[in-house]
């Protein structure tokens, strides 16, 4: 029946060419809802629409908030070799070591997401459903963040290698051609973490790890794929635009040798993992009889600005 579910809700979604930043993000929330149990799935169900609307908000905010870009990534390269071993997990002993300013220089997402993570229960022990859906739906991607490898890396997009570009490429060209043709979505049932911020770093330091072969392996393609075949245009919006084209794309893909797709059903399940493992620590309290979230007119008006400056506005803070 989940699987079933799973398919269901990849048949309602309408194709869009949003890249990781927004087309992934809303994928992950969407089906992270189907790995709940049935206890939370009456709660987070019928409010699916929104947890995957407000999947980008945090993306949004970057236009609009100056310390926003920093809960995205975390350069990790900047601390040593892994697993990192001299920068410190807690927060304050970070701090202590290296400043605010430093930390957030290089990002902060792993701290971020403990922070999340203790909002989203504290939400759920209060019975706050506003808060519960909001917050369910940005941690879920800040989750989807720290799966990205060139976001646990400073070399970002490739700025230092030749490589200008790289990020759109692994995290938007690749999912756009084929996470509607052969991604496997199955992840099974939401699982509880017993320690979430292990949980926060094990990630962050998988993708630092991974970043070393996103970048050497599009390095070695490129320089023996035909230079003329490497990009292409194709209609946008009613305009022309130059893209990766499929097939320099397609052999990018298959010498990651699936990387893409199993970060990203993993993030799946993470952000399913996640939000039950709140559930769990708040006292699994009811959440049938959970009133309407009533979100505020000042809510919806940050959500109204946030669109307007999204589409008109120019990121504050450090590109992807």
């Amino acid at each position: 029946m989940l699987r079933l579910a799973v398919v269901s809700a990849l048949l309602i979604i309408p194709f869009t060419s949003k890249g990781w930043g927004f087309f992934a993000h809303e994928r992950i929330n969407r089906l992270a809802v189907f790995s709940l149990p049935p206890e939370m799935m009456v709660l987070f169900k019928p409010h699916l629409e929104y947890l995957v609307a407000q999947s980008t908000a945090p993306d949004k905010r970057r236009y609009m908030v100056p310390g926003e870009g920093a809960r995205h990534y975390i350069d990790m390269d900047r601390y040593g070799s892994p697993p990192f071993p001299m920068l410190p997990r807690g927060w304050r002993e970070a701090v202590e070591k290296y400043t605010v300013d430093s930390l957030e220089r290089n990002g902060v997402l792993p701290w971020h997401l403990e922070r999340m993570m203790y909002r989203l229960t504290r939400f759920f022990m209060e019975g706050n459903t506003a808060g519960i859906l909001k917050t369910a739906a940005e941690l879920g991607h800040y989750i989807g963040d720290a799966y990205v490898p060139l976001h646990a890396c400073s070399n970002h997009n490739g700025q230092y290698t030749g490589q200008h570009g790289i990020h759109g490429l692994w995290e938007s060209r690749i999912p756009e051609l084929f996470a509607d043709r052969t991604f496997d979505y199955w992840t099974g049932k939401a699982s509880y973490i017993s320690s979430p911020g292990e949980h926060f770093w094990q990630i962050i330091i998988e993708s630092s790890l991974a970043a070393d072969s996103v970048l050497h392996i599009e390095k070695t393609l490129s320089m023996n794929f035909p230079s003329d075949q490497r990009y292409a245009y194709e209609p946008r919006n009613g305009q022309l635009v130059r893209n990766y084209s499929a097939g320099y794309t397609a052999a990018y893909h298959n010498r990651l040798n699936g990387m893409v797709e199993r970060r990203l059903r993993g993030a799946i399940h993470s952000v399913a993992s996640c939000w039950y493992t709140a559930w769990v620590n708040a006292g699994q309290p009811s959440l049938a009889k959970q009133a309407q979230p009533g979100f505020t007119g000042e809510e919806q008006q940050e959500l109204r600005q946030l669109d307007s400056l999204w589409k008109q506005g120019k990121i504050i803070g450090r590109p992807h």
